[in-house]
C-alpha cells in the first residue's frame, strides 16, 4: 500500500466518510476557504492512480469510492512503519515505546491491559 501526502490522506477521510462521491460531495467536507475544485479533482486522481480508489463512471461524471477501509489502510501503513523503522520486528517496536517514549505509568499500565486481554482472547480461541 503506497503512503500518502497530508492532502491524499485528508481527501481518503472525507471519502471513507461519505462511502461514495463526487469531487463537488469531497470539496463541500472541506472546512473554509476550501481549496479549488480542480485541487481536489487533482488529489482524486493521484488517489486513483495510486490504487486507493476506484470510481463508477455516468457519462463525463465520476463517483469515487475507497478501495481499502480506514482500518486496511492504517494497518498497511503501521505494518510498513515497523519494517522500515524497526527491522520487521513488533517486539523492537513495543520496546521502543516503552523506553524511549514520555509515557506515563498510567499510559504503560493502560499498554499492558489491553495486551494481556488479545493474549488471553487468543488463547482462549485456540482451545
Amino acid at each position: 500500500m503506497k503512503e500518502l501526502t497530508r492532502a491524499e490522506e485528508q481527501v481518503m477521510e472525507y471519502l471513507w466518510k461519505l462511502e461514495k462521491a463526487f469531487v463537488k460531495d469531497i470539496l463541500e467536507q472541506f472546512p473554509e476557504p476550501r481549496p479549488a475544485y480542480n485541487t481536489v479533482s487533482t488529489i482524486v486522481r493521484i488517489l486513483e492512480k495510486k490504487g486507493m480508489i476506484g470510481y463508477h463512471a455516468y457519462g463525463k461524471t465520476h463517483e469515487y469510492y475507497p478501495l481499502y477501509s480506514k482500518s486496511e489502510y492504517k494497518k498497511g501503513r503501521f505494518k510498513e512503519v515497523v519494517k522500515k523503522h524497526f527491522n520487521n520486528s513488533y517486539q523492537k517496536f513495543a520496546s521502543f515505546f516503552a523506553r524511549e517514549e514520555d509515557l506515563s505509568i498510567d499510559d504503560l499500565e493502560e499498554m499492558k491491559r489491553i495486551m494481556e486481554a488479545e493474549i488471553q482472547k487468543r488463547k482462549t480461541k485456540k482451545t
